[in-house]
């Protein structure tokens, strides 16, 4: 037994309902990915003032977490700071605090950024405060900070700080 199949004059077979609008071809899904993860990892980039927030934040975590080791990582070898101090110096005031206060926290407004092609400047008011574990700090003072930054080998590095208090 044969099937045929009896097509009318617009070439849909019978029985068959006739679009009703221009037919409309599926885009293949391949370039549309491709676009969308260019968009993403064009967004997850990170831009040299986002890299550079996120050095201040980091080194702002290390003190808190009482890393003066890890403080240090963050500031240039040829570092300077108020009265001659050095990358070392720094190191040794870091860890003289860290030693004195228990509990250490910093409390930075908001930075003011000024970039450059590979160095930048950031200005900030911290309060620093120090305790023993008690619900008050035993000590607590505002500076005026402003910082230096370089690029170095794509990492940020802190190659000068002035500070001063505000109060």
């Amino acid at each position: 037994m044969e099937k045929r199949m009896v097509i009318n004059g617009a070439g849909i077979p019978a029985g068959a309902s006739a679009p009703t609008g221009n037919r409309v071809r599926p885009v293949p899904a391949v370039p549309w990915i491709l676009l969308l993860l260019l968009a993403l990892a064009a967004c997850s980039r990170s831009d040299p003032e986002t890299a550079l927030r996120g050095s201040v934040a980091s080194l702002q975590a290390a003190l808190e977490q009482r890393d003066a080791a890890a403080m240090q990582q963050h500031l240039a070898e040829d570092f300077i700071g108020n009265g001659g101090l050095d990358r070392d110096g720094a190191r040794r005031l870091a860890a003289m605090y860290l030693l004195r206060h228990r509990d250490i926290g910093i409390t930075t407004g908001p930075l003011e950024v000024e970039m450059a092609a590979e160095h930048a400047t950031v200005r900030f008011t911290a309060m620093l405060r120090g305790g023993s574990g008690r619900a008050l700090p035993d000590a607590a003072q505002v500076y005026d900070v402003e910082t230096g930054w370089r690029l170095d080998d794509g990492d940020w590095k802190l190659a000068s700080a002035r500070w001063a208090p505000a109060l």
